[in-house]
């Protein structure tokens, strides 16, 4: 039976009110698509995720990463899409899986979720534009790129890979080696579909990916903002003035920011009289 939207965001707040635990990650990115894929039931899905983990773990490989690489890019045929990147699919798991083909970030959570059903330790890297993971076992790590087979990245590759996006002179740091939180991943692969929707002028829509964001993230202020500008920018100036006065009763809001929204809610609220 496929998932009703009311209980899917249902599921989805229940996990923005408490961690999302090491095996939450694939199930909640499954949510997520499902609300783009109205009437699909996510039993199969999750039954693929379950024959790519099973599948891995009868793999007989010289490292954990081997093992990964052959069965998801091997096996399963995964890889990056080249050739239609921007397609808004390439963010939704379900098309992914349907595809076979996707972003950084959604192939990475393919990898990270049979990874943690081998019981390794796997986790994204705030690596700037292209998505990367690490992997730790007994002996062993390694940073692996999901978007490109699932090859490992040694030192040399991660900074050619960084200078091709941010320049000749761009240098490697320990931050793009710190870790980032399933619920940042999650975030950065919805901020994906929302990007590709402003780009297209589809406002609505967008606006319900951020409402979702918001669901899984109601502790972070920013999204609080970018709702009530996007409603602004729908001409729905009192439930932007709303948002935008929740917005600016937050904690840890950059100064920047609130003299942005103290600006644009005057101007608001200016139209109203």
């Amino acid at each position: 039976m496929a998932p009703d939207p009311e209980s899917t965001r249902a599921t989805l707040r229940r996990f923005g009110q408490s961690d999302l635990t090491d095996g939450d990650l694939g199930e909640a990115a499954l949510l997520l698509a499902s609300l783009d894929c109205p009437g699909v039931t996510l039993d199969q899905y999750r039954d693929h995720l379950a024959s790519i983990a099973k599948t891995a773990a009868n793999l007989s490989a010289d490292d954990p990463s081997s093992a990964l690489r052959q069965t998801i890019a091997g096996e399963f045929a995964y890889e990056g899409d080249q050739k239609t990147y921007d397609d808004p699919q390439n963010a939704n798991l379900i098309r992914v899986i349907d595809r076979r083909k996707g972003l950084p970030v959604s192939l990475g959570i393919l990898y990270i979720a049979t990874a943690r059903a081998l019981g390794l330790e796997a986790c994204g890297l705030n690596f700037p534009n292209h998505f990367l993971i690490r992997l730790q076992w007994d002996g062993g790590r390694a940073i692996v790129d999901p978007f490109n087979g699932g090859v490992t990245l040694d030192a040399r590759a991660l900074r050619n890979l960084l200078t091709h996006f941010q320049g000749a002179n761009a240098e490697l740091s320990q931050d793009h080696y710190s870790d980032v939180s399933d619920l940042n991943i999650l975030l950065r692969l919805q901020n994906n579909i929302k990007l590709r929707l402003l780009r297209d002028g589809q406002l609505e829509p967008a606006l319900q990916v951020i409402r979702d964001m918001r669901l899984l993230a109601p502790g972070i202020p920013s999204l609080l903002r970018e709702e009530g500008l996007l409603l602004a920018r729908k001409g729905e100036r009192r439930a932007a003035i709303s948002c935008l006065r929740d917005f600016l009763t937050r904690d840890n809001i950059r100064e920047p920011e609130r003299v942005d929204v103290t600006r644009v809610l005057q101007v608001l609220e200016s139209q109203l009289n």
